[in-house]
């Protein structure tokens, strides 16, 4: 492994131990057993190295989604959607220092423009991949805005379960819940 892949790892396994905002220069030449300019030369800088690395875990992450969402062929759009909910719920108590890191690092996106486009590149990246994912379970033709739109809904309910879990792990909704509360809305809108 290269300098530049030792940093990533390091910057990974940073992420999910200390958080974004805690991570030091130092602590990831420690942790990578690299130096200082190692980060500048390949990074541009420590926030451009944490940010390469936040979104390799979150797309990596996204994959891992989707492999238990295509796990049953047979399944239906709502069932893989369900399957979807409830492995990201299940999974969530060991990735709680990723999701921090993620809103310390969208707290800064807004100042620093490097990581708004890293961070946009990273939702277009998954934001992708789930639309290929919903194309194939519709047997829809690549492009089609239909599967981008269930995509980005997809990706809204997955956020907005991250930040309800974060802040109230006990009452952040079940997978289940979900599912009723879609059913709920189909049956209102008649």
């Amino acid at each position: 492994m290269g300098h530049r892949e030792q940093l990533l790892a390091a910057a990974r396994q940073l992420l999910e131990d200390k958080g974004y905002a805690h991570i030091t220069a130092r602590d990831l030449v420690a942790a990578s057993g690299t130096n200082l300019a190692s980060i500048g030369y390949h990074f541009g800088s420590k926030a451009g190295l944490l940010n390469a690395a936040l979104g390799q875990l979150f797309e990596q992450w996204a994959e891992q989604l989707a492999e238990i969402a295509l796990a049953d062929p047979d399944a239906s759009p709502i069932e893989r959607a369900h399957r979807t909910w409830a492995a990201f719920l299940d999974h969530v108590d060991g990735r709680r220092a990723l999701l921090v890191s993620f809103v310390e690092a969208m707290a800064q996106a807004d100042r620093d423009p490097v990581l708004r486009e890293q961070l946009a590149g990273t939702y277009r990246t998954v934001r992708a991949r789930a639309s290929g994912i919903v194309a194939d379970a519709l047997s829809a033709g690549p492009g089609d805005p239909r599967c981008t739109a269930v995509a980005s809904w997809m990706m809204a309910v997955c956020d907005g379960l991250a930040m309800q879990w974060l802040l109230d792990p006990a009452a952040a909704p079940r997978g289940e819940d979900l599912l009723r509360g879609l059913a709920d809305l189909r049956a209102i809108s008649g």
